[in-house]
């Protein structure tokens, strides 16, 4: 009976209450850039975003739902998915529309939005951050230290300040430039858990295909 008790205090605790659609307190905004991508991952997967026609530069990696500290997951949704059109339609900015289809099954359901509206505020919030034309310009893989790209990001954006964004590395490459958001789009400081600079000095950086 005791150890029944225990599980059943265990299995109630606050830490491993699912999360809720519509509870969060805020948006990271991730965009990745495409070309770093392809040569960590997307080209042995053949992925049509690294086609040599594609000329992805900045991609939506996703529009995700954070709480102050940690962010919401796989909520349960009584939402319609997404269609195989409505996905498709998502592939201009996100590169592919099986990308569209994971962030709305782990992200777009906790938003408490329809697939939809989810999709429509991804693509406002793409559309409210100048990305960096300077970078479509390069020629040759670089090497620069992760910071130039949030000055770069900076310099583009007037109301943007480095507390609201952070710049993330993967296997020696920039990986996301990653932005915080209120719930209507402002920009925002972001948590602590999310405001972690990479402090590569040397990251790789690959020109558009």
């Amino acid at each position: 009976m005791h150890r029944l008790i225990a599980l059943l205090s265990f299995l109630a605790s606050p830490g491993l209450a699912q999360d809720q659609a519509g509870v969060f307190d805020y948006y990271v905004l991730s965009l990745s850039w495409s070309a770093n991508w392809c040569a960590l991952e997307g080209d042995a997967r053949n992925s049509p975003q690294c086609d040599d026609a594609a000329e992805f530069g900045w991609i939506l990696h996703g529009l995700w739902p954070q709480y102050e500290r940690g962010y919401p997951a796989n909520c349960p949704t009584t939402r319609r998915a997404p269609s195989r059109s409505d996905t498709a339609q998502m592939a201009d900015i996100m590169g592919t529309s099986g990308l569209a289809w994971h962030q709305w099954r782990k992200h777009g359901v906790c938003t408490g939005l329809s697939s939809d509206d989810y999709y429509a505020l991804s693509r406002e919030a793409y559309g409210r951050v100048t990305r960096p034309p300077v970078f479509r310009q390069l020629e040759r893989e670089i090497t620069l230290p992760a910071t130039v790209v949030e000055e770069a990001f900076l310099a583009e954006n007037d109301d943007l300040t480095a507390d609201q964004i952070t710049i993330t590395c993967k296997s020696g490459y920039i990986q996301e430039a990653r932005i915080c958001m209120t719930p209507d789009l402002q920009f925002r400081t972001c948590g602590d858990d999310v405001i972690r600079d990479c402090t590569m000095t040397d990251a790789q950086f690959s020109p558009m295909r």
